[in-house]
């Protein structure tokens, strides 16, 4: 039952890895993209013709990207958050685990301790029997 339970935790946050790896790709790719419109930005006044449409659509897509970068690393550190508390839920899982695999184990123990209790009276009183039967 603990078992399943860590198994279940470690499958929340595997896919809580899964996407913020997702988020940093995309946070990287808009990145890479940002500076690569900047620099066919910083282009348009050295060829000489400058076309004003053109220069405040890419203005005007810069500030949405740049927004967006920061929505999207916003999102990144929500879900490092949301991480670190699957992780401690599935620390706490397995000290579970642990700790009913101790108490099997030492259940075991006190099983197999009983057992030879008996057997080891068991034999004394067959020698005990045996004894009284030699002496009589």
């Amino acid at each position: 039952m603990k078992t399943r339970t860590l198994e279940d935790k470690r499958l929340e946050m595997a896919k809580v890895i899964k996407l913020l790896n997702e988020y940093q790709e995309k946070y990287d790719e808009m990145v890479q993209s940002q500076g690569g419109f900047k620099n066919d930005f910083d282009g348009f006044s050295t060829d000489g013709e400058i076309n004003v449409f053109e220069i405040a659509n890419y203005q005007g897509y810069l500030v949405k990207l740049t927004e967006d970068i920061k929505k999207q690393w916003v999102l990144i550190d929500q879900t490092k958050n949301l991480l670190k508390l699957k992780q401690k839920a599935v620390n706490e899982a397995l000290k579970d685990v642990k700790v009913l695999e101790k108490l099997k184990e030492n259940q075991s123990k006190r099983f197999y301790k009983s057992i030879e209790k008996k057997e080891e009276n068991e034999i004394d009183d067959i020698v005990t029997a045996r004894y009284k039967q030699d002496k009589v």
